[in-house]
């Protein structure tokens, strides 16, 4: 008898479940749909509906689709930075020179990519600063000045026994951030956090390469893709 009970059960849940009704909420016109696995929805006036799903016994399901015409899935154009640099575009890098063992090495490393990417050696511009607090007002001075495609902020911050190393990172990344979105120039976070020396000489010319290369290739493609969006 259970057996019969559950098998009457799932009958009655199938049949309901090909029981669907799309209604519209702009148009109020049912749209059918074939069952609740699949949703093929057909004859939708609008380009840009919003349907909820209505069962035929009465109770709404808490599921909302969203109906959008192919043609509109489509992006009409796609933009992305070059790797190369333009002739002439100026680049400067703000270096802190607390843990200059680190920071010199990642210095290096990206003026070199700089150079490989086709940027003039005069075309780059190197400001040294205390360390890594102070590097968000040097460089959104010299992103408003309207000199640098891009701004490279360069830094390490090592952990240690005291929670000074939260409040430097916190600063820094927050000041650098707002240095860009403020100016509109891309200023790229260029500061190593780590928890041991280690960590940062492995990132500073080690078994992880150098970052500094990294950060030169962050500008260069965001400098080009800037110009491009403001011509737009």
């Amino acid at each position: 008898k259970k057996w019969l009970n559950l098998c009457f059960f799932w009958k009655k849940m199938a049949l309901l479940s090909q029981n669907i009704t799309f209604s519209c909420t702009s148009t109020k016109r049912p749209v059918s749909v074939s069952s609740c696995g699949s949703l093929r929805v057909s004859k939708v006036a609008s380009n840009n509906v919003f349907l909820k799903t209505v069962p035929s016994k009465g109770y709404v399901m808490n599921s909302i689709s969203h109906v959008t015409s192919k043609s509109k899935m489509v992006a009409k154009a796609s933009y992305s930075g070059n790797i190369t640099s333009t002739a002439g575009v100026k680049y400067a890098i703000v270096v802190a020179q607390f843990n200059s063992l680190i920071t010199k090495a990642l210095l290096e490393g990206c003026k070199e990519s700089f150079v490989f990417r086709g940027v003039a050696e005069n075309d780059i511009d190197v400001f040294s600063v205390p360390g890594s607090f102070e590097l968000p007002v040097i460089a959104k001075t010299l992103a408003s000045s309207g000199k640098y495609g891009a701004v490279v902020c360069i830094g390490a911050v090592i952990k240690g026994a005291t929670s000074h190393y939260d409040a430097v990172v916190g600063a820094s990344t927050n000041g650098i951030m707002n240095a860009g979105v403020n100016t509109g120039v891309p200023v790229v976070f260029g500061v190593l956090t780590c928890e041991n020396l280690e960590q940062a000489l492995d990132r500073a010319g080690g078994k992880l390469g150098n970052k500094g290369a990294e950060f030169a290739a962050v500008a260069v493609e965001m400098a080009s893709l800037v110009e491009k969006v403001k011509k737009l």
